[in-house]
């Protein structure tokens, strides 16, 4: 449709040191309107400390049928992975 409204994605941090999580989609004029709405929708009980509207369509995601040449090529690197290491027994809290 023609004379809708872009969509926006909301992204919301509920805490100080958090990371912002989707909580979900509306649509408004602009960015500006985007806030304004989320805050209304999705912080009505003061859930939040920051909101972020992305316009979904700048929203770039990979496709889940593409996992395994996306995401297989990083299995066969055990050094990113800390069960490779062996640590010092001093170390007893890691």
């Amino acid at each position: 449709m023609k004379n809708e409204w872009p969509l926006y994605e909301v992204f919301i941090r509920s805490k100080n040191g958090l990371e912002h999580r989707h909580v979900g989609s509306l649509h408004a004029s602009d960015a500006e309107m985007a806030i304004e709405n989320a805050r209304d929708v999705y912080t009505r009980r003061q859930e939040g400390v920051s909101i972020w509207v992305v316009p979904s369509s700048e929203i770039t995601a990979s496709n889940p049928e593409n996992f395994g040449e996306l995401f297989e090529p990083a299995e066969d690197k055990v050094y990113r992975h800390p069960t490779f290491y062996d640590l010092p027994h001093e170390l007893k809290h890691i």
